[in-house]
C-alpha cells in the first residue's frame, strides 16, 4: 500500500515496479490538506507532459491540458485509490514504461533488475525542470468554478471548497498567465505555503484528530 508520502515518493522515481494489486493515492486531502511533498507538481508535469504529446506546443491553453489538469485536480479532490496498477496507471501515477509484477514474491526480485538495468544504461538523474508552462489563471478559473457548483449542488462541505481552490492554486502554478515557464522549486514552495496554511486551521485539525481516533475521515 502507498498512501500519501509513500505515493509522493513513489513520483518521484525513475522506475516503479508494483504489484498488480496495487492500493495507491494521494489521500491528504481526506485530513484538511494536499499534497505537500510533491505530490501535486508531479501530477502536473504528467499533465503538462500528457497535453505536450497530444498537441506540441500548445504551452499553457491548449484543451488537451485543460482535460489533463482537470482529471490531475478530481484524482486529488477527491482522494482516489487504485485498486490495482493498470487503474493506477490510468489515475497517472504509473508511467506507461512502468512494469507491473503479476506475483506478490517476485516484486522485489523483479525491482531489482530494474534498478539494475536502468544502471547498466547508464542512468543519470535528471536536472529539475525550469521550463514548465503553467496552466494559469483561465484554467484555474474553470476549476474553481467547477468546485463553486459542487458547493452549490451540496455535494461538498464550505471548507472543502477552500482546500479544493487551494489544491486548484497549485495544479496551475498560481493566478499567472497561461504558459509562464515555471520551475519545479517554483511549484514545490507553492505546494508547501499551502500545506502550511491549511495546517492552521481548525478545520483541519479537527479532521486530522478525528482520522487519528477513528481511522476514518471527517466532512466538516
Amino acid at each position: 500500500m502507498t498512501l500519501g508520502g509513500g505515493t509522493e515518493i513513489s513520483l518521484h522515481g525513475a522506475a516503479i515496479q508494483p504489484h498488480a494489486e496495487l492500493y495507491m493515492g494521494l489521500v491528504e486531502v481526506g485530513v484538511g490538506l494536499l499534497p505537500g511533498g510533491g505530490g501535486c507538481k508531479e501530477m502536473l508535469l504528467r499533465a503538462v507532459d500528457s497535453a505536450e504529446s497530444i498537441r506540441p506546443g500548445g504551452r499553457g491553453e491548449s484543451v488537451e491540458l485543460m482535460e489533463a489538469i482537470k482529471k490531475a485536480f478530481e484524482t486529488i479532490a477527491s482522494a482516489k485509490v487504485s485498486i490495482s496498477a493498470h487503474e493506477a496507471r490510468s489515475l497517472g501515477f504509473l508511467s506507461e514504461s512502468d512494469r507491473i509484477t503479476m506475483n506478490r514474491e517476485r516484486v522485489l526480485t523483479d525491482a531489482k533488475s530494474r534498478a539494475l538495468e536502468l544502471a547498466g544504461a547508464g542512468y543519470e538523474p535528471p536536472l529539475p525542470r525550469t521550463d514548465i508552462p503553467a496552466p494559469g489563471q483561465n484554467v484555474l478559473a474553470a476549476l474553481k468554478l467547477g468546485v463553486h457548483l459542487m458547493r452549490q449542488g451540496d455535494y461538498i462541505t464550505e471548507y472543502e471548497v477552500k482546500i479544493g481552490n487551494k489544491v486548484a492554486e497549485v495544479l496551475c502554478g498560481g493566478n499567472v498567465t497561461p504558459g509562464t515557464a515555471v520551475s519545479e522549486q517554483y511549484l514545490l514552495d507553492l505546494e508547501r505555503e499551502a500545506f502550511k496554511s491549511l495546517c492552521g486551521e481548525r478545520k483541519t485539525q479537527e479532521r486530522i484528530q478525528y482520522t487519528l481516533k477513528s481511522g476514518k475521515t471527517l466532512r466538516n
